[in-house]
């Protein structure tokens, strides 16, 4: 049956949008970190860096997937890199590892800080809610992607929206009263690296790419599809950019001074961390349904189906250390320690090699289409 226009040129960009998104990214911590330093218009400039460079690292890793039929980590790095491809799965593994506990413990704040529940019962839902969609499989999950990715568009439409309304001429004031602090560049490629990361385990929507013009445009449009909700959240915190920039890092969330500015928007208050907690499950099914394709790939190899059974086991096994076993015995906070140089390894291992060797496989040898 032919694909559909939707699962060749869009969901991909989607499913990588959901893989990245989590509490970092959705909450604006990230957003502040990386761009807003520069000043309103620098911090744009600089994600329209992290767009472009999305974009291209798409569009060589989708054809490259496409071109040799490389659906998952394991086969796709073998293919890049040859002996050394346990390098990407070890960085992977610590990866997910860590981001699993922070979305396991952020998930768990957010059931006591909205609803007043005891912060295990985010937790199990969210161990809960992963395991049962890697259950149902490739397809429930691409499907859940795109909803709850239309769910956040617009929630986010909205909220930008709201603070045109209430505070659009302070908006428009704050892009020309400040000026452009260097080092957006860097910020904006800095950015892009500590994301790109997971490409190679989501690999999975590339069966519905066709041919190479399929994999381009899909590319193409990723970048803009995974960073637009940033933009429409950015562009609201240029409101409130000096409140923004006196808190810090370490301070109030940007979407809590969001959302206390806004004037008759208690429905967004609960709204938002309910999304939030959708980005969460999206996350951790995105790394952890990467590992079952891998390991359904090496079963395929042996001519051996994978017990259906196994992809929720797996699921909740990596959960449960990475949630519960990490942070008892401290190894959130080792990896943590190392995340700058597993995104360095990242950047080696993966893009640097695919922007180089694997381009200039697919020039010498893919065909056109």
């Amino acid at each position: 049956m032919k694909n559909s226009w939707f699962q060749r040129y869009l969901l991909p960009g989607f499913i990588f949008q959901s893989a990245i998104i989590a509490g970092a990214y959705g909450s604006g911590r990230e957003l502040a970190e990386f761009f807003l330093g520069h000043g309103p218009v620098g911090g744009l400039l600089g994600m329209a860096v992290t767009t472009i460079t999305f974009s291209i690292v798409l569009v060589v890793s989708f054809e490259f997937a496409r071109r040799f039929k490389l659906y998952d980590y394991r086969s796709f790095s073998r293919a890049l890199l040859g002996r050394g491809w346990p390098i990407y799965e070890i960085l992977y593994w610590l990866l997910m590892i860590l981001v699993i506990s922070i979305i396991g413990a952020a998930a768990g704040d957010i059931v006591r800080d909205t609803f007043g529940l005891p912060p295990f019962v985010g937790i199990v839902g969210i161990m809960t809610s992963i395991a049962l969609l890697v259950f149902l499989g490739t397809s429930a999950v691409e499907r859940f992607f795109a909803i709850w990715s239309f769910v956040l568009y617009g929630t986010y439409i909205t909220l930008l929206g709201w603070h045109l309304i209430q505070h659009g001429e302070q908006i428009q004031t704050n892009l020309t009263a400040f000026g452009i602090n260097d080092g957006w560049l860097q910020s904006g490629i800095a950015y892009s690296g500590y994301n790109l990361a997971i490409i190679p385990a989501l690999l999975f929507c590339v069966r519905h790419l066709g041919s190479r013009r399929d994999a381009v445009t899909a590319g193409l449009l990723g970048g803009p599809i995974a960073m637009l909700p940033a933009v429409l959240f950015f562009i609201a915190m240029i409101g409130q950019y000096e409140a923004l920039v006196a808190e810090g890092g370490d301070g109030v969330l940007p979407v809590t001074i969001l959302l206390n500015t806004l004037r008759g928007a208690e429905f967004l208050i609960i709204l938002f961390p309910i999304v939030l907690f959708g980005t969460f499950i999206e996350t951790g099914t995105a790394l952890i349904h990467g590992v079952n394709e891998r390991l359904d790939q090496t079963f395929a190899e042996r001519s051996v189906r994978m017990p259906r059974w196994m992809r929720p086991a797996v699921a909740l096994a990596i959960l449960f250390v990475a949630v519960v076993l990490a942070d008892a015995i401290g190894l959130t906070n080792l990896v943590a320690q190392g995340y700058g140089t597993i995104t360095w390894g990242f950047l080696l291992i993966y893009v640097l090699p695919i922007l180089t060797y694997g381009l200039w496989l697919l020039i010498r040898r893919s065909p056109a289409n």
